[in-house]
């Protein structure tokens, strides 16, 4: 079961019960007449988290575990505090304007590398990761697209956040150009390092986690993730 595969011992906000929304792709919606009032609820809600529903809580208590670590990303760290208070389902790709997503940055046994995917859709070499699909723990969607993504099995998720980036989404087909709100989350390899390629890539490759701290070309989220990695104490 996925529950097995969280690092543990976990903090009691993240012991909680199925996900409200897991299940569905139906946003809740709340009663806003206006722009006003929805700043006012938004207000409120940022003002009173305890006012929230748990999984807001839960998302905003993350948050704050990441924050004090990352003082230095507190203009990304507020537009996701805004975002997570204002909407309950922020985890729905239902809402067109964005929505929260979940990314792994999956690591080898040793450390010393992270495997990528080569996107199919957006053509870029990137971490493995997707939407939350109304999932709102956010370290399972990780651990599940991980899995999902590159056919491996025996991961772990450390349930704090590792990193976060919000990033527009160009206009495909019938959908608008948006923004996803990525939460990412070390998911590391316990077992065989053989992957398979899904329909989702067109191709996986483990990478040097120190060549992508300095390479050139490399995606600046990439960069910035793997120079965090290699500031870590090794396991």
């Amino acid at each position: 079961m996925v529950r097995d595969r969280i690092f543990k011992p976990l903090p009691p906000s993240w012991r909680s019960p199925a996900p409200a929304f897991a299940g569905t792709s139906a946003p809740v919606k709340y009663a806003t007449p206006d722009g006003a009032a929805s700043k006012l609820v938004h207000e409120k809600n940022a003002a009173s988290p305890q006012n929230l529903p748990p999984h807001q809580q839960r998302w905003l208590a993350a948050l704050g575990g990441y924050a004090r670590l990352h003082a230095e990303e507190g203009d990304t760290i507020a537009l996701f505090r805004a975002f997570m208070a204002e909407r309950a389902d922020a985890a729905s790709r239902e809402l067109a304007s964005g929505h929260l997503t979940g990314s792994a940055w999956l690591v080898s046994a040793d450390g010393g590398r992270v495997l990528l995917t080569h996107h199919r859709k957006l053509d870029r070499w990137l971490q493995l990761g997707g939407h939350a699909d109304g999932n709102v723990d956010l370290a399972r969607v990780a651990l599940r697209e991980a899995e999902e993504e590159s056919g491996l099995v025996d991961l772990i998720v450390e349930p704090a956040i590792f990193d976060l980036d919000r990033h527009r989404i160009p206009a495909r087909g019938e959908v608008a150009e948006h923004w996803h709100y990525d939460v990412r989350y070390v998911v590391r390899a316990a077992g065989n390092e053989a992957f398979v390629v899904s329909e989702e890539s067109h191709a996986l490759a483990w990478r040097d986690v120190a060549e992508l701290a300095e390479g050139d070309g490399v995606d600046e989220s990439l960069r910035r993730m793997a120079r965090k990695w290699l500031k870590r104490p090794a396991f």
